[in-house]
């Protein structure tokens, strides 16, 4: 069905599930004794100590949270999409990309790791690294219980902040149901939900999911 474009409840802080990091006390928390305020990190310091660790953070807003384990539907239903999108895309100059490259969004001091994304065109990136994209068309989201509602809420409303995203997808992996979000040429963003034996069209890059193709296996598999 089609509807409008809904942020959900909003939360405060980093991404549910997430923990301060033994590199983030050590680089943040006063010396014993001292009673100043946990120091927040910059982007600098925060990149510095991402490319330094094994584990990945999100960033927001000066402090560093570690990014907890998906399950065995989560990454299957996102392994999917990334392969599907891949094969889809061929030769139309985008690139689908997976939960390792980071996205900055300026507008809310943050750092974040979608489940998966597209760039089209020419990738920019925060520096010579290359690990870090600035303007990616399309990003997805496998939705889990500890993670809906920040998704919904403030993770989507801060995706809304970057100019060049134009679709945001958010993939249940309880059962087969896509939500694609798309932002109008007025700025609003609309709603449309797909289930099973539909074909989730996703205009930003000029191609199409199948739901089907997306959770084949997955959810009866995961019940064996």
């Amino acid at each position: 069905m089609d509807g409008p474009a809904h942020r959900g409840p909003r939360r405060r802080g980093g991404p549910p599930g997430c923990a301060w990091t033994s590199e983030a006390r050590r680089a943040t928390l006063p010396h014993m004794g001292e009673a100043a305020p946990r120091r927040k990190l910059s982007p600098e310091e925060y990149l510095a100590l991402e490319r330094a660790s094994e584990a990945r953070h999100e960033y927001a807003g000066g402090e560093l949270f570690a990014m907890s384990r998906g399950t065995f539907e989560h990454s299957a239903i996102a392994a999917n999409i990334g392969r599907l999108l891949g094969n889809a895309l061929g030769e139309r100059g985008c690139v689908a990309l997976n939960s390792d490259m980071s996205i900055k969004i300026p507008a809310a001091d943050r750092y974040v790791y979608p489940d998966g994304s597209v760039v089209c065109g020419r990738p920019e990136f925060e520096d010579e690294r290359r690990d870090t994209l600035l303007n990616p068309v399309l990003v997805i989201e496998v939705l889990s219980d500890s993670s809906e509602a920040y998704d919904r809420g403030d993770k989507f409303a801060h995706y809304q902040t970057v100019a060049s995203i134009r679709e945001v997808v958010l993939a249940s992996q309880k059962a087969p149901r896509i939500e694609v979000f798309a932002r109008q040429a007025d700025g609003s963003w609309v709603l449309r939900v797909y289930g099973p034996g539909a074909r989730a069209a996703l205009s930003s890059v000029g191609c199409e999911l199948g739901v089907d193709d997306v959770y084949r296996g997955v959810l009866a598999a995961a019940n064996v």
